[in-house]
């Protein structure tokens, strides 16, 4: 439990990078748990707005709030206005993720920086000022990737810091878990958001060659990650803390589930 009931009305979340894909759908799954949602976004101010009148739309409570979360200081900003409307956080979803389809070779040292700021670096901050919102009792959520394990074709950059990402969600798991606070990982495979069509296009790779490998035989939507996110901020998953939650159809299991360029 975090102190209060998962659909309690007084319940405040915060998603980073929900004004579409993967933290969209999250955002929404918990505004119809009753849960109060801030909505966080970096640039697409017509989207976050759309995806806050559908969760009024679906009965929720939720407001906007413009952070690049590569900032430290706006990051800083994102959670002292958390702080002002709302007065604690419940629940932390960090979904927010970039940074460049490249080869090995072809990555730069801008491209390294970016990638740790907004996948890593980002993540170790937005958990540190949640823990100060949450008190005795709350849930951290991390969006991750199988490139964290898995050599995926111009994910280097992004998969190495996802890596490191999943690491320090262990951490924080260990040494947060006497407050009752858990920390988890949730993992997606092919998942069909304007990412994965940018992936596609950068690195030439196509929907089929990806999903012959998957066994399930299709691709994942954002709605069933953040069905799996929404589990893990439940009470149901109270004695579930460090851990890596994997909804890919089965597309880890499968080796290799895509060709890298030769």
């Amino acid at each position: 439990m975090t102190g209060r009931e998962h659909a309690g009305r007084d319940e405040v979340g915060l998603v980073t990078g929900s004004s579409r894909g993967i933290g969209r759908a999250v955002a929404l799954t918990l505004a119809r748990r009753g849960c109060q949602v801030v909505i966080n976004y970096k640039q697409d101010a017509e989207a976050a707005a759309k995806t806050l009148a559908e969760v009024e739309a679906a009965g929720g409570r939720g407001s906007l709030c413009r952070a690049d979360v590569e900032d430290p200081d706006e990051l800083a900003e994102l959670f002292e206005t958390v702080r002002r409307r709302h007065g604690h956080l419940d629940h932390l979803v960090a979904n927010a993720a970039a940074g460049p389809a490249k080869s090995v070779e072809q990555v730069e040292l801008r491209h390294l920086a970016r990638s740790h700021a907004m996948n890593s670096q980002s993540f170790v901050l937005a958990a540190q000022h949640a823990v100060r919102l949450m008190g005795n009792g709350g849930r951290i959520v991390a969006v991750s990737s199988l490139a964290a394990g898995r050599a995926v074709p111009g994910y280097a950059a992004i998969g190495a810091q996802k890596a490191a990402l999943e690491s320090w969600v262990r951490y924080f798991a260990a040494e947060l878990a006497p407050r009752g606070i858990n920390v988890n990982t949730v993992t997606g495979g092919m998942v069909t958001t304007d990412s994965l069509e940018h992936y596609l296009r950068a690195t030439g790779l196509t929907h089929a060659d990806v999903v012959s490998h998957i066994p399930q035989g299709r691709p994942g939507s954002p709605q069933e990650i953040a069905d799996a996110v929404d589990f893990l901020l439940s009470p149901a998953a109270a004695y579930i803390t460090g851990q890596n939650l994997v909804v890919d159809g089965g597309l880890s299991i499968t080796a290799p589930f895509c060709a890298h360029p030769g």
